[in-house]
């Protein structure tokens, strides 16, 4: 069975492409690829077609990840509808979506849903400057997801 994963931020140039190459380095070695598909999109239209923001990309290819080729877009209804999880980055994307699609289903989490501490939010690095914290966060999200779903 395939499983569905769309990571999501404001403007799917930092956090959220960050979560899914993360997830898909991680199922890729832990030999699951054929399991997920994995993508990640902007609540916004702010960075639609603009590359993954260059400290973020700094900060994946730290850790031997590759997000080559990768270009923001936003998130549609039809998202909402095909994928089986959908992971937000922080309150604002949740209220954002909610105002966007109205009542939101259950698929529709916090990354750190499934971490020790489920309602915690990953800060935006735009505005922090500190990729190497979201990045942290976002590592030990994904870890904590694919535990759960394996």
């Amino acid at each position: 069975m395939l499983t569905n994963v769309l990571f999501v931020c404001h403007g799917n140039i930092c956090r959220s492409p960050m979560a899914e190459f993360v997830f898909k380095d991680m199922v890729e070695k832990a030999g699951l690829s054929s399991a997920f598909n994995i993508s990640s999109a902007a609540v916004s239209t702010e960075e639609v077609d603009n590359p993954v923001y260059p400290p973020a990309k700094a900060q994946l290819s730290a850790h031997g990840i590759s997000c080559q080729g990768k270009r923001a877009r936003q998130m549609t209804a039809a998202d909402l509808e095909h994928n089986d999880l959908i992971l937000v980055m922080d309150n604002s994307n949740l209220a954002y979506m909610s105002r966007r699609f109205g009542t939101l289903p259950d698929k529709v989490k916090l990354l750190s849903a499934y971490t020790v501490d489920p309602h915690h939010e990953i800060a935006d690095p735009w505005y922090s400057g500190n990729f190497a914290l979201a990045y942290a966060e976002i590592v030990d999200g994904c870890q904590a997801l694919l535990k759960a779903l394996t």
